[in-house]
């Protein structure tokens, strides 16, 4: 056999093979979690860079707890007792921390809503990618910018008079960890919303209607003795001031291990249920 024809039996062969069964271009030795991981990072980075590109979103999610701070801080703050040995604003920032994330988590929702709206997730359907990809990585992408909004109400509260009593800085960084683990969990209810409308307008009230009760019924602005009788169990109970407690007391100092614990039980929990029921509602609107 010439060179020629060896050449050109290869090529048939080749084509042969392509024909009856098409070439794997995947790693053999990337496993399908691995493939998830990939592909939720790659979409993180897609909504971080959007985000980066028009801050809009990030400047007024920024204005909103900036604007709490200083008017519960130097209007209210002198109206609200929180005990002896503690200033306002220390008690105060834990709470818009913690408010800061929860409504930064509604984002996750609108943003899910806004695309589906758009016709995205049609586009991202016809791509070998997995599923559950579009809302890890959005959810992921939220809890960087949570993170950053974070850094700058910080800088505002450190600014206005706020600081760190009785405590070390692994207590300090463990209270933002809280902080954030919670606002990932909480990016997993509004994802379970926004998956679940027909468009962001939808998503934006949906996500309203339960997240003004849990912020303003606890304990981030005024201690939860001073209300109605009816309300403190509600109160001291429900995971927003859980985990505003837990953060408090890693903040100032204190007993810190029963609050610590039932934050990350409830951030865990939502997380556990709201997760693969968001991608169960992905799968349902998509036809997938």
């Amino acid at each position: 056999m010439t060179t020629a024809e060896a050449g050109s039996a290869t090529t048939r062969t080749a084509a042969g093979r392509t024909a009856a069964s098409p070439v794997d271009l995947t790693p053999a030795n990337r496993s399908a979690l691995a493939w998830v991981v990939a592909d939720a990072w790659l979409l993180a980075k897609r909504a971080l860079i959007h985000t980066w590109r028009v801050p809009d979103v990030l400047v007024f999610s920024a204005i909103q707890p900036v604007l709490f701070v200083l008017l519960f801080t130097f209007v209210f703050g002198g109206a609200i007792d929180v005990g002896p040995g503690l200033h306002y604003v220390d008690y105060l920032m834990p709470g818009v921390f913690a408010q800061t994330v929860v409504f930064g988590a509604m984002l996750t929702g609108i943003g899910l809503a806004a695309d589906k709206q758009n016709g995205l997730h049609d586009r991202f359907r016809s791509l070998p990618m997995t599923r559950s990809a579009l809302l890890a990585g959005r959810t992921l992408s939220d809890l960087v910018r949570n993170a950053f909004v974070m850094l700058l109400m910080l800088a505002v509260g450190l600014a206005v008079g706020f600081r760190f009593h009785h405590t070390s800085v692994a207590a300090v960084i463990g209270g933002f960890a809280v902080l954030l683990l919670f606002s990932y969990a909480f990016s997993w209810i509004s994802a379970t919303i926004g998956m679940a409308v027909s468009n962001a307008e939808a998503a934006q009230s949906g996500g309203t209607i339960w997240v003004l009760p849990l912020v303003f019924a606890s304990s981030a602005f005024a201690p939860v003795a001073s209300m109605p009788g009816w309300l403190q169990a509600f109160a001291r109970n429900q995971p927003v001031s859980v985990t505003i407690d837990a953060s408090r007391a890693l903040f100032q100092g204190g007993p810190v291990a029963g609050d610590v614990i039932a934050s990350l039980a409830w951030s865990v929990g939502i997380i556990a249920v709201f997760g693969p029921l968001s991608v169960r509602t992905f799968r349902r609107s998509t036809g997938k």
